[in-house]
């Protein structure tokens, strides 16, 4: 996801931090439980079916439910799902779902809210950048393509309380995708009430999880989740309200921990490094990946010599150690380190593919690409701007590459823009854009949930990049190598090794988030793949 997005296409550029409010401090009692996290980027909406940034995925996982909540080492753990009983090669499934469970506007959830909620973000109409993580439900690649009605997608409600899925083949990582917010359910009645506003403000929406989201009006910079008291488990949430605040400067955010405004805060690299010895410094690992993308509708960009001198132009370890330096590492990957493993050797997906020269600093073979690449597109005066989100981490990385570029690539003129995250997001959607600074976070614990939007045609794949060898690799995948472990994995090494060659995106770097936070805060779930927060069982000490 962005973007995170996963973009999440982009996702949040930095981590979030927990930050406990003056209110919330010392006491076990529900109704004194709050605490305020600051976070880099406003929200965009909270229509599921639409959404792509991690910051928004956080607010779905917290304020909604579906059959299953990801729980410690993204470990599926059953929610709204009482049973499931798999038949026919695991390509057939029948779950049962709770009769107890309440959205916060008094309805019963229901075996057709998952349908409905299904049915609609495969809808073309929906136009959701997420309609490819169904693809393997019967029927779902041929909705998204506007081919079938949506009313065929192998999903039905066989009773109230009773939900029938078919495949068209066996999904490995299944499970972890009926835990990931896409596939949460929705409230038909109440997408209708509010139409194109469904999702735009807090109280445009209904929920049936844990918290319910409050206070937002849609552009605002604060809102809250509050503990909704419909949830049908709601005597395990201890927090009465979690509240979010935009803090898009870590000097700012320091400033008020030190003034003791706030008792933590995100930091940047040298922040930590000069925090080292705080027992309340700690650094989450994230699953992602930050790359530039190039616009390859622009004929510049069509050109593989370009391509390749753009990346060769960039110091990625100076990058992460000197402009970053917040624990963020060079994988030479698109596929992030540490999400997953060979099957048969058990070794990273990273260590089995094949970084090309062109991902390895060498200033004199980008000049050599770059001059050869402009005499083959007859491009004489080369300019380019490249788009970022306004944080603090967006700004230095943006300006990184504006100087290294200019310097290593003779005649060009880079010129940066950086606006407020959700306008990033719709332009990089639009393709209105040269060059943009872009991230995708893991939906699931998988290499396909990176591989997956390279594909052709793919609505996350923002420099539309296009390679038939990688889409049939990637189509065996999940289709005549679905049950073949081993050669699964092969296709997907395969398909990166043919995406990095061709620069169809360029990896920069995988992100670590490091932060203060507070020791009296307990049982938060933290992921790095997918929604990274859980609070359900969260309290402050």
């Amino acid at each position: 996801m962005k973007f995170n997005p996963k973009w999440a296409v982009s996702a949040s550029l930095a981590g979030l931090a927990l930050i406990l409010s003056a209110c919330g401090s010392g006491s076990s009692s529900s109704q004194k439980q709050t605490f305020t996290m600051p976070t880099d980027s406003e929200l965009t909406t909270v229509d599921l079916s639409k959404s792509t940034a991690l910051g928004t995925f956080d607010m779905l996982n917290n304020t909604n439910e579906g059959l299953y909540r990801l729980g410690k080492n993204s470990k599926p753990e059953t929610a709204l799902a009482t049973k499931m009983t798999q038949t026919n090669n695991g390509r057939h499934y029948v779950i049962d779902i709770r009769h107890d469970t309440k959205w916060s506007n008094g309805d019963t959830v229901t075996a057709k809210d998952f349908v409905y909620s299904w049915q609609r973000t495969l809808n073309p109409k929906t136009a959701s950048q997420y309609a490819y993580l169904f693809s393997g439900m019967k029927n779902a690649d041929a909705i998204a393509n506007g081919k079938k009605s949506p009313s065929t997608l192998g999903a039905t409600a066989t009773g109230k309380y009773q939900l029938t899925i078919d495949l068209d083949h066996q999904i490995p990582y299944f499970k972890l995708l009926l835990g990931f917010p896409v596939f949460y359910p929705q409230n038909e009645k109440v997408v209708d009430k509010y139409g194109n506003g469904y999702g735009t403000r807090s109280d445009r929406m209904v929920y049936n999880g844990p918290y319910k989201l409050s206070k937002w009006n849609g552009t605002g910079t604060t809102w809250t989740l509050t503990k909704n008291n419909s949830y049908w488990d709601k005597k395990a949430v201890k927090m009465s309200s979690i509240k979010y605040q935009v803090v898009k400067d870590n000097q700012t955010a320091l400033n008020q921990y030190n003034s003791k405004k706030l008792i933590g805060a995100p930091l940047t690299g040298n922040q930590a490094k000069n925090l080292q010895n705080n027992k309340d410094l700690i650094s989450r690992p994230q699953s992602s990946s930050y790359y530039l993308a190039l616009n390859q509708h622009m004929k510049l960009f069509k050109n593989l010599k370009i391509r390749e001198a753009i990346s060769m132009a960039v110091d990625r370890q100076q990058l992460t150690k000197k402009v970053l330096g917040d624990g963020s590492i060079v994988n030479n990957s698109f596929v992030s380190k540490g999400l997953a493993t060979n099957p048969k050797t058990g070794k990273d997906f990273t260590a089995d593919t094949t970084a090309p020269a062109s991902m390895k600093y060498d200033p004199a073979k980008a000049k050599q690409l770059w001059q050869q690449g402009l005499k083959e597109t007859g491009i004489s005066n080369p300019k380019f701007t490249i788009l970022g989100a306004d944080s603090d981490s967006g700004k230095k990385v943006t300006e990184y590459l504006q100087n290294s570029l200019e310097k290593n690539l003779p005649g060009l003129k880079v010129s940066v823009s950086n606006i407020p995250f959700r306008t990033v997001l719709a332009r990089q959607a639009s393709r209105n854009y040269q060059v943009t600074f872009a991230n995708w976070f893991a939906d699931f614990s998988d290499p396909i949930t990176f591989l997956n939007i390279y594909t052709s045609g793919n609505s996350s794949n923002i420099s539309d990049w296009s390679n038939s060898t990688y889409d049939k690799l990637i189509k065996a995948s999940s289709t005549t190598d679905a049950n073949k472990p081993e050669q699964r994995w092969q296709d997907m090494v395969q398909a990166q090794n043919i995406l990095l060659k061709d620069q169809g995106i360029t990896p920069l770097y995988q992100s670590s988030a490091p932060w203060l936070f507070n020791q009296n805060v307990k049982n938060v779930v933290y992921n790095s793949a997918g929604a990274n927060y859980n609070y359900k069982t969260t309290y402050i000490k």
